[in-house]
C-alpha cells in the first residue's frame, strides 16, 4: 500500500493570468488526463483564461462562483462538478475559499455524470 498527499501544503502557488491559489497535482495518465487538487483561500482565484483541453472542476469543500464567457456567476458548492469545453473563457473565485478536484483531459466526456439541477 502507498500514501500519497494532494493537501495545499503538498502544491505550489499558481499566480498565472493574476491568479490566487495552489495546485497540488493528482495524476497524469498515459492518455493526456491530468488530476489535480485546487485550494482557493478566502479571496481566491483562478483567473480568467480559456481551457487549454476539455476540463471538469469537483467541488470537494467550501464555495464559490464560476463564470464562462458570458460572465454571468453561477454559484457552486461541495458536491456540484463544472465542466468546460476546450478553448472555453472561464474563472473560479471563492470569498470564504473552497477546495476542488480538476480533471484536465483532451478525450474526456462527462455525459455519464448525474447533471446538476438548477
Amino acid at each position: 500500500m502507498d500514501f500519497y498527499r494532494f493537501d495545499k501544503e503538498s502544491g505550489h502557488t499558481i499566480t498565472e493570468f493574476e491568479s490566487d491559489f495552489i495546485m497540488s497535482r493528482i495524476l497524469q495518465t498515459e492518455n493526456p488526463l491530468d488530476i489535480g487538487a485546487m485550494h482557493l483561500e478566502a479571496g481566491g482565484k483562478i483567473g480568467y483564461h480559456q481551457a487549454v483541453v476539455p476540463q471538469i472542476l469537483l467541488i470537494v469543500s467550501g464555495e464559490g462562483e464560476v463564470y464562462g464567457a458570458d460572465k454571468v456567476f453561477n454559484h457552486v458548492k461541495s458536491g456540484v462538478a463544472v465542466f468546460w469545453e476546450q478553448d472555453e473563457w472561464h474563472e473560479t473565485r471563492s470569498d470564504h475559499g473552497l477546495m476542488a478536484i480538476v480533471i484536465e483531459g483532451e478525450k474526456l466526456n462527462p455525459s455519464n455524470m448525474t447533471p446538476f439541477k438548477r
